[in-house]
């Protein structure tokens, strides 16, 4: 009797012990059959996508009380900050707002109207532009917290820079008179000295750290098109890169130029080169005609994500006539591919952010758009 029951207890294990085995072999069988998913690392940090962004933007830019009319956006500090001027009277201030949380900070104030402010490629200086008369320029270089690094005082009617983003303690100053003659100086900020530069044009571009480029207009005889001339500093002598361009951009490794079409004058042919001259990527569009030259629309390039950002009119013409306005178009380098972002638009100045996901646009930066969900957004109420 007492064999039968332990004959009947160990059938019993038996049996379940073959019940778990095979459920648990069903069950294996049934997470094989169930597509694999990627899981987080441990090292990996949770992001937020970057579509969901504009969702949390607080807009619009609440002024805070008693700092002025907004005047315009200088540009991007950080993906989701932008630097933003207000004028008071005779001052003007330049703040810092967060998109995110709806928060002005005041980074510096000025005793004369501002200019213009030029943010450094890195992001980590400021030049600001003001004028205390019509003949005067006053250059100040601070930090992102409004620490004043370099103040200088330029006799001209206006001024133009050009930050060198291989040293960025060099500045090119372009200072022109009431006429438009111009003279050309780099501003070394570390030891607060000028060196004029003789050069036959005003607007110059940096190729390398003691490289320059520019397009060499024939100062007797109006072209449409000159050539691009890249020239050492230091150094006597100069060559010739490519010999009929309408315009030209010096990005990091990277050369953009635009050509009118050889077998159809009003088609604009884009290309770009990387540092040896070879060729990456080309696209063209069709092209407006101004009074004495060429229209090229405007444009911004996303080092990060490799994306040239251009408007695109709908058909070639003549500017004073065409009212069909434009499509703001993203140009992959990579891909070799484009596409629509926004249409019916002004061809209106662009700035694109670190990251690539969205753009100031407008004459004062007053619009933001949302690349990836192709959304604009008003920064300042109407």
């Amino acid at each position: 009797m007492i064999h039968l029951n332990k004959l009947n207890q160990a059938n019993s294990t038996l049996i379940l012990l073959i019940f778990i085995l095979s459920s648990l072999f069903l069950g294996a069988c049934a997470v094989k059959d169930l597509p694999k998913q990627k899981l987080p690392l441990n090292n990996e940090k949770t992001k937020v996508p970057a579509a969901s962004l504009s969702a949390e933007w607080k807009l619009p830019i609440t002024i805070p009380a008693g700092q002025g009319e907004f005047y315009k956006v200088a540009g991007w500090y950080t993906n989701q900050q932008i630097f933003y001027v207000t004028n008071l009277n005779q001052t003007s201030n330049l703040f810092l707002y967060n998109l995110l949380t709806g928060k002005s900070k005041l980074i510096y104030k000025t005793e004369n109207p501002i200019v213009n402010v030029q943010i450094s490629p890195s992001k980590k200086y400021l030049l600001v532009h003001t004028s205390p008369s019509s003949y005067e320029g006053v250059v100040t270089i601070i930090d992102a917290k409004g620490t004043e690094l370099l103040k200088k005082t330029f006799p001209s009617y206006d001024l133009g820079f050009e930050w060198n983003p291989y040293n960025e303690s060099k500045v090119l100053v372009t200072k022109f008179a009431e006429d438009w003659s111009f003279q050309l100086l780099i501003l070394d900020s570390r030891d607060d000295s000028t060196t004029e530069l003789n050069l036959p044009q005003p607007f110059i571009k940096w190729i390398r750290k003691d490289e320059i480029a520019y397009l060499n207009w024939n100062q007797t005889s109006p072209s449409l098109v000159a050539p691009l001339i890249f020239k050492q500093l230091g150094s006597e002598g100069d060559k010739t890169v490519f010999s009929n361009l309408i315009q030209f951009a010096a990005y990091r490794n990277l050369l953009m130029t635009v050509t009118v079409n050889k077998g159809d004058s009003s088609i604009a042919d884009y290309s770009f080169y990387d540092k040896e001259k070879k060729r990456l990527f080309s696209f063209s569009i069709p092209q407006l005609t101004k009074f004495s030259d060429w229209l090229v629309p405007f444009y911004d390039y996303s080092e990060q994500k490799k994306q040239f950002l251009t408007f695109r009119p709908l058909e070639s013409g003549e500017m004073d006539t065409y009212t069909d306005g434009f499509q703001l178009i993203s140009y992959d380098l990579k891909k070799g591919s484009s596409k629509l972002i926004l249409g019916d638009l002004d061809n209106v100045p662009i700035s694109i952010s670190p990251s690539g996901d969205t753009a100031l646009i407008g004459n004062n930066y007053e619009k933001i758009i949302d690349l990836n969900k192709k959304k604009s957004y008003e920064l300042i109420k109407e």
